[in-house]
């Protein structure tokens, strides 16, 4: 049976990261980045071998993974492989390019005529492209859905502000969509520090949520936004540990053509959940975890910053 709702698609893109390597534009405030200790290692083989890996386990369910590949050149872009930060493509036919925080990450959005190929290859229907990323000479970074959570089904945007996260590119965004509410709050890592994405915090399936409520360290605004989740979804809470040291946070529910549900993540997250919140999690789709460690170490990034999702309509 085809999935009807609103918030889940059976098509994704993803970036092959022949650039990929630790990004030190981005370390400054991406507490979950580090350099390998050995420097004889072959990170380029590793993390190429890691994500024809995760490619092919999505593919083996039924989910359609569109790669956009590129040829190797001056222009060096060693976090291409989190491709949902610049770009969101939705059921309207409209795609966002968004404002990105570091200057080498936007020099991804350069691939956005490659996008457009990729799509039209592949029968997909862009219609509108709005171009937000001028909001960056204002300093108003907004990192797509590593900023953004979206709950389509019900209009509502919720984000974490950060210094990737802007209060007035966030109000752009949701006129842009129409979408009824932005429910904005703040985190803090066990350090004190801004966590840098939302989207290591919080993940909103059509009927479930995981959530670091402890992140948010106003009382009031945890009550506000787990209220807010649990009037339309099955909320399953994590604790700092989980979100910090094994991106528990950082997952996406997706379907396949024949309707059946995913949550996918990386096998550090999967291994990390408890047997609870395994079962908690279980109606709501196949447990899939990505085996990508050495995306996730250096990159400071997991499974779901890895998978842009495609909802473009059929051209």
């Amino acid at each position: 049976m085809a999935y009807t709702g609103l918030q889940l698609t059976d098509t994704v893109m993803m970036v092959k990261p022949i650039d990929f390597t630790f990004n030190e534009q981005t370390a400054a405030d991406n507490e979950f980045q580090h350099k390998l200790a050995d420097s004889s290692t072959n990170v380029t083989e590793l993390v190429l071998q890691e994500f024809n890996n995760a490619v092919s386990l999505l593919k083996n369910h039924g989910i359609n993974v569109l790669v956009l590949d590129y040829a190797p050149s001056n222009i060096k872009t060693p976090d291409a492989v989190f491709p949902n930060n610049w770009i969101s493509m939705h059921r309207s036919g409209t795609v966002f390019l968004y404002p990105m925080f570091a200057p080498n990450r936007r020099l991804e959005t350069e691939r956005y005529p490659d996008v457009q190929r990729l799509m039209l290859q592949n029968g997909k229907m862009i219609l509108e492209t709005k171009d937000l990323r001028s909001a960056a000479v204002d300093g108003h970074y907004l990192e797509g859905t590593g900023s953004v959570i979206f709950d389509h089904t019900n209009k509502i945007i919720y984000a974490s502000l950060s210094v990737r996260t802007n209060v007035e590119a966030l109000a752009e965004l949701k006129d842009s969509l129409d979408y009824d509410r932005v429910i904005v709050f703040k985190s803090a890592s066990s350090s004190g520090k801004e966590f840098y994405h939302t989207n290591v915090i919080l993940s909103i399936g059509d009927k479930h949520a995981i959530i670091c409520a402890e992140a948010i360290p106003d009382k009031e605004e945890r009550s506000w936004v787990v209220e807010s989740l649990a009037k339309t979804h099955d909320v399953i809470t994590i604790s700092l540990e989980q979100t910090e040291k094994h991106f528990c946070g950082n997952s996406l529910q997706l379907v396949n053509s024949r309707g059946e549900k995913f949550i996918v993540m990386s096998e550090n997250a999967l291994n990390a959940f408890t047997d609870s919140q395994k079962e908690q999690l279980k109606p709501h789709g196949t447990l899939l975890g990505l085996s990508i460690p050495t995306i996730e170490y250096i990159g400071g990034g997991s499974a779901r910053c890895m998978i842009a999702e495609v909802f473009l309509p059929k051209a």
